[in-house]
């Protein structure tokens, strides 16, 4: 089973895959951006103001191609639950805001360039924040974390949410890390059965 969790930066959804490490020691966490030379080609150009917003979305891609096929795809073969820190609706819900002022329908484009590709999530768990808060909690630390960008980076997962209810499950993030980590769990425990 694939699992992933998405949101907004600072939805608290990182501090929760570290907390379900202990709940289930034997399942595969893995993240985007990986830890990979193609991870840290991402990470150099998240740092990067000027960085070409198309050939960012590539250097995403690439690392989710590598990741596929380097820790996904083998950990699910062998019968793994998976679970990942981001994945490919971060791409479209990101790159998707990235993209809108150079292509017609950029979602659309992101979602096209990974379908022949990528593999569909059993469940998203979604951590559901203003972008008020996520900026805030994040620090603002790049160009990601702003809170105009971050407003129109929710609204894209809130189109992917209404285009694929029974994949997702929101969870209201602004709530205790305690009571969105006990949500998240109640979430896995009742999907894993």
């Amino acid at each position: 089973m694939l699992v992933t969790l998405e949101g907004i930066d600072g939805s608290g959804k990182t501090t929760v895959w570290e907390a379900l490490q202990e709940r289930y020691p034997d399942a595969t966490f893995t993240r985007e951006p990986t830890n990979s030379w193609y991870g840290d080609a991402v990470y150099r150009s998240i740092g990067d103001d000027d960085a070409d917003p198309l050939a960012e979305l590539f250097l995403y891609t690439a690392d989710h191609a590598d990741h596929l096929s380097r820790v996904v795809e083998p950990a699910l073969e062998s019968g793994d639950l998976v679970i990942s820190d981001r994945y490919s609706d971060s791409r479209y819900a990101y790159q998707g805001a990235t993209l809108a002022d150079d292509l017609e329908e950029p979602m659309a484009y992101v979602r096209d360039v990974h379908r022949p590709f990528t593999i569909e999530p059993d469940l998203t768990i979604y951590f559901d924040v203003d972008p008020e808060t996520g900026a805030a909690r994040a620090g603002a630390t790049n160009k990601f974390e702003r809170v105009e960008y971050l407003s129109a980076v929710r609204d894209n997962y809130e189109r992917l949410l209404e285009a694929e209810p029974d994949r997702f499950v929101r969870v209201d993030a602004t709530q205790s890390p305690e009571t969105v980590r006990e949500r998240v769990e109640t979430v896995l425990e009742t999907r894993l059965e």
